[in-house]
């Protein structure tokens, strides 16, 4: 295959995982960026341990969130379900955020996903969407909350729900190949 078909060969991304993740919105963008020749690692707060969806479909990850670096990725891909709620108190995960931040990497945050960035306070100022269930939160983070199913401001991507999947991964795969 050409490199056109594999617009993120040499890329590496950071997916997050913790117990009651989405399904859909770890899984598909996970398959899709390999599909596009990224590497992707899940990390969770523990290293090979399982982790169920909301929905069943389980999720064993490949490193702890600890012993991840942003300067070792090119993206973070940020699922919701309820697991984002508790992972935002992690602070050596908030931390990873706002070095990807500061790094002006993609930070990609779908439906409830977008509680990490706001509690890692990186948001203010950012046009965003998420799941209307947090729409107040962004727009008390400082963000401008837009109901679209993908914004892209600068290195942030953004969507509402499951069914905008498709245009998410389209953004990331966009905005990392600087298509």
């Amino acid at each position: 295959m050409s490199n056109a078909a594999l617009p993120l060969t040499g890329n590496r991304v950071l997916i997050l995982v913790g117990e009651i993740y989405e399904d859909l919105e770890l899984w598909y963008p996970k398959l899709r960026l390999e599909e596009a020749g990224a590497t992707t690692t899940i990390a969770g707060p523990k290293a090979n341990q399982h982790y169920n969806g909301k929905h069943g479909y389980p999720c064993t990850s490949d490193a702890a969130i600890d012993d991840m670096a942003a300067d070792d990725f090119n993206a973070l891909v940020v699922p919701g379900g309820f697991m984002p709620d508790k992972l935002r108190r992690d602070p050596k995960l908030l931390q990873l955020v706002r070095d990807f931040d500061a790094a002006q990497k993609p930070i990609a945050a779908i439906c409830h996903g977008g509680w990490i960035p706001i509690s890692a306070g990186v948001y203010r100022g950012v046009r965003v969407t998420g799941s209307p269930g947090i729409k107040d939160d962004l727009v008390n983070a400082g963000a401008t909350y837009e109901d679209q199913a993908v914004v892209v401001d600068g290195h942030h991507i953004s969507s509402r729900r499951p069914d905008d999947l498709p245009d998410f991964c389209r953004a990331i795969i966009g905005l990392m190949s600087g298509s």
